[in-house]
């Protein structure tokens, strides 16, 4: 066991960092393995939970492959939850130095088990819509702190200071506002949609079509901010914020085409599910945005003493 811990790095290495990115990875297969579990009716392939059947814990033939794609999204989540472990233990070491990894990797880690729990609610509930929909949130969550293990995990340790002017930092914390309500607005929408992961599940009984709207207005709201940012990071070019404003508003083009396409050609099952996906992608790359609003503090070079010949 010694031997174990003493083989752990002390600092942020290619081991940490590699297993920051399989965590943001994994967290954006996990909504594509659930997208599929939902879009393809299999939401209730495995009825029970944690067991697949009363009787099994893996699906039987006699459930075909809705049984299949079900216990598949299951078993993702158990590869996320390893990598989830194997997080913790590489930032144990540095949990003092680099607390920031040492918080966002445990906050990884019961994500993963919470995760766990409410998917089962969800099962257990039939497939409740609301219930569904906070599931999918919390997916999104955990891709913003997978993003920001990543971010943390190349950024130099430290104090940090401002790297932009007040007028851009709260321009970007009301375009964190108006992304989240965009999501928000997204998840009722699609709750109330025809893709209900199964053909018994219940719907909100919302109006779905109202619900595309209240969806639209903040995602254009969420664009203009965007533009604004992307034109005034000009004045920064060359730095993070620079770089990840306009990464966001390359996401945020992709996700209004593909939402205004899938709207009007009656939501096909690869376009909602490459929906999902961006938006998972906007909210992680958002939190890059924000995240990169400070940067570290520069320390002076030290003055070097005269010596005393120069002072003779």
């Amino acid at each position: 066991m010694k031997r174990i811990y003493n083989w752990l790095p002390t600092q942020v290495d290619g081991r940490v960092r590699l297993f920051a990115w399989l965590s943001f990875i994994t967290e954006l297969v996990i909504i594509v393995t659930g997208g599929a579990v939902r879009l393809t009716g299999s939401g209730l392939g495995c009825p029970t939970w944690p067991l697949c059947t009363p009787e099994s814990l893996v699906p039987t033939p006699e459930m075909g492959i809705h049984g299949v794609i079900e216990f598949s999204n299951r078993m993702m989540s158990g590869v996320v939850g390893i990598i989830a472990v194997i997080m913790v233990l590489l930032v144990l070491r540095m949990r003092r130095e680099r607390r920031e990894l040492w918080v966002l990797s445990l906050v990884l880690l019961i994500g993963v088990v919470a995760q766990a729990v409410v998917g089962g609610i969800t099962v257990l509930t039939g497939l409740h819509p609301f219930i569904v929909g906070f599931h999918y949130t919390a997916s999104l969550i955990m891709c913003c702190v997978a993003a920001a293990l990543i971010i943390r995990a190349y950024a130099v340790p430290g104090p940090r200071e401002s790297a932009v002017p007040r007028w851009f930092k709260i321009t970007a914390h009301v375009t964190t506002f108006f992304v989240a309500l965009t999501i928000a607005m997204g998840v009722l929408t699609t709750a109330s949609g025809p893709h209900s992961g199964d053909l018994n599940a219940a719907r909100t009984g919302f109006n779905a079509e109202l619900f595309e709207h209240l969806h639209a207005w903040p995602a254009y709201a969420t664009f203009a901010l965007t533009l604004f940012l992307a034109i005034t990071s000009m004045n920064f070019r060359g730095t993070a914020v620079h770089r990840w404003t306009l990464y966001l508003l390359a996401v945020e083009v992709m996700q209004i085409a593909v939402g205004l396409i899938q709207a009007n050609t009656g939501l096909p099952e690869a376009l909602v599910a490459t929906h999902m996906l961006l938006a998972a992608l906007l909210a992680s790359t958002m939190t890059a945005v924000v995240l990169s609003l400070k940067k570290p503090v520069a320390v002076a070079a030290p003055v070097a003493e005269a010596s005393p010949a120069a002072v003779a």
